[in-house]
């Protein structure tokens, strides 16, 4: 497709079409899924893993071909969440175009985690905007809770903390939306809980499990 438009907002075919090498043209480029084409440039994707090097720096190895994510879709956006209820994030890639939905299971070692869900009262029923801070042995890991994200995308309401081999959150303080500061220690790693904004204490925290929800 070229530029400019002509005074009827058309853009005229460039030459004589080949249809034995499957040329074919369309004046708007928004019509193309519809012809039953694909935007896709046939890009390959990249999937880079963050390791620590000999020397103790951090650097990005390309892990693409290893993983399968390096397919040549029309992938528009991308979402990490824990869809196995396993505590790793896995990663839904969405394509458009009529390419396949891929999910890419996240096949690391196992580790310490905890996944926390927000209930408002003040705030927000799911505490969007709220700023989660985990103190885990001598280190913070700081989380806010936005689930847009990508392009057209949502992400799960939910914050993963990856603990590696620490095994509980000695503290965790959330700022809510309201303004409102709430704190909670020593947190058992391995689990996916609830807190509620207007609850103190153990009796804020609910423990998820796939289709209930029980007391820690």
């Amino acid at each position: 497709m070229s530029q400019p438009y002509d005074r009827g907002a058309r853009i005229p075919v460039p030459g004589e079409l080949d249809s034995t090498l499957g040329e074919w043209w369309v004046e708007n480029p928004w019509e193309i899924p519809s012809r039953g084409h694909n935007l896709s440039a046939y890009e390959r994707k990249h999937a880079f893993l963050n390791v620590r090097g000999p020397d103790g720096d951090r650097d990005f190895l390309d892990i693409s071909y290893l993983t399968g994510a390096d397919n040549d879709g029309d992938g528009r956006s991308v979402v990490a969440g824990d869809f196995r209820n396993n505590g790793k994030l896995d990663l839904v890639l969405r394509q458009v175009g009529g390419g396949a939905v891929r999910l890419y299971q996240n096949e690391f070692p196992q580790r310490h985690y905890l996944e926390v869900s927000l209930r408002g009262h003040r705030s927000n029923r799911q505490g969007i905007g709220a700023r989660l801070t985990a103190y885990v042995n001598g280190r913070q890991i700081v989380r806010e809770l936005y689930p847009l994200n990508s392009f057209a995308s949502q992400a799960p309401s939910v914050v993963h903390f990856g603990l590696a081999e620490d095994r509980r959150v000695d503290r965790l303080k959330i700022q809510w939306p309201s303004g409102k500061v709430q704190e909670l220690t020593g947190l058992t790693a391995g689990r996916h809980i609830i807190v509620d904004e207007d609850k103190r204490g153990d009796a804020a925290v609910e423990v998820v499990v796939p289709g209930r929800l029980v007391k820690p």
